[in-house]
């Protein structure tokens, strides 16, 4: 039961929204995969030049931690012009409960 808790632990939710450009998913999914972050589930979809993008990621075996890695998503999303936002999974159910 405990390494269930730690599992659910290291998941992540990555949300990336703005106007769509080339290589949205390829600049996100090669900084996790150089980080040895694992993408468990993606969903895309473009609605009138809007780009959004949500995954969920295992952290487990990451070589960063969450801060840094929300942290340079963060500036990954600057520098191609959308915004990327990282939550753990735990925290995002409870602030998503009815």
């Amino acid at each position: 039961m405990e390494q269930t808790a730690a599992k659910k632990a290291d998941k992540v939710i990555i949300t990336v929204l703005g106007k769509d450009t080339v290589g949205i998913i390829a600049k996100v999914c090669t900084y996790l995969s150089e980080k040895n972050i694992n993408v468990l589930d993606i969903s895309q979809t473009i609605v009138q030049g809007y780009f959004n993008m949500m995954m969920i990621v295992d952290m487990n075996e990451a070589e960063v931690s969450f801060s840094k890695c929300s942290q340079e998503l963060d500036g990954i999303g600057e520098q191609i012009g959308v915004n990327i936002k990282c939550q753990k999974e735990e925290i995002f159910e409870k602030m998503h409960r009815i």
